[in-house]
């Protein structure tokens, strides 16, 4: 019954998604002269939240896969390659990402919407597409983290995972800019060189923070337990 029910979930949340990346891609066509980042080279790729609506629906999709071929045991003592990635990429890409996204977003929402969702754009982005990929895809990976168990994979390769997907996007953010002259986000353009290094350094700890979080959150839902098979297999490993 309980497999019943997450891959019930799995498979919706994977479906609803789908359809965000989907209807962000082909439907929300912003006119050049109303939203010129809109406009600019790499269309919607150019965003960190489309980047994790589609991390997302292909998380979701691995976890689909793992309810079915793989296992959601606590403590299995051998777990199959699906569930081990599974659990990797939720540790160091799905809950922190998740989370970085959907909270400054929100953050700077409250500061100045103009900084990160113009008003003008309101006719164009409907307020569902914006609660779906910015509300609901923390609400998911928090519902993720309380009914599906995980074994955390070692810190180096977490936190490697995350710095790396990250960085990955600071990178192509700056490629963006130096093709198109735009930046993805309005407030990285009234920041000067200086304080635009502090706020991507603030950014990247935030995230570090996040992980460890996400770590923390899972320890306290799931005990040790969690932790025990790598463990486990260490010692076996030193035997």
């Amino acid at each position: 019954m309980k497999d019943n029910v997450l891959a019930l979930f799995h498979a919706a949340t994977f479906a609803a998604f789908g359809f965000s990346v989907y209807y962000d891609l082909f439907y929300t066509h912003v006119p050049p002269e109303v939203g010129r980042v809109h406009n600019a080279y790499a269309g919607k790729f150019k965003f960190l939240t489309f980047w994790d609506a589609i991390a997302q629906t292909f998380f979701f999709f691995v976890c689909l896969l793992n309810d079915i071929f793989g296992t959601n045991s606590l403590t299995s003592k051998k777990r199959p390659f699906i569930r081990r990635f599974k659990d990797f990429y939720h540790a160091a890409i799905g809950f922190p990402v998740s989370m970085f996204v959907g909270l400054t977003f929100w953050g700077l929402m409250f500061v100045d919407r103009e900084l990160v969702l113009p008003k003008a754009l309101d006719p164009y982005f409907p307020w569902w597409l914006n609660h779906l990929m910015h509300t609901l895809i923390m609400i998911t990976t928090v519902l993720e983290m309380l009914i599906a168990p995980r074994n955390y994979p070692k810190r180096s390769k977490g936190i490697g995972g995350l710095a790396g997907f990250m960085l990955t996007y600071l990178a192509w953010m700056h490629f963006v800019y130096y093709k198109s002259g735009v930046w993805a986000y309005p407030v990285i353009d009234v920041l000067s060189v200086p304080l635009r290094i502090v706020f991507y350094l603030v950014l990247l700890v935030f995230t570090l923070v996040l992980y460890f979080a996400g770590e923390g959150l899972d320890r306290l839902i799931w005990g040790s337990s969690s932790y025990s098979v790598d463990k486990s297999n260490k010692k076996r490993k030193q035997k």
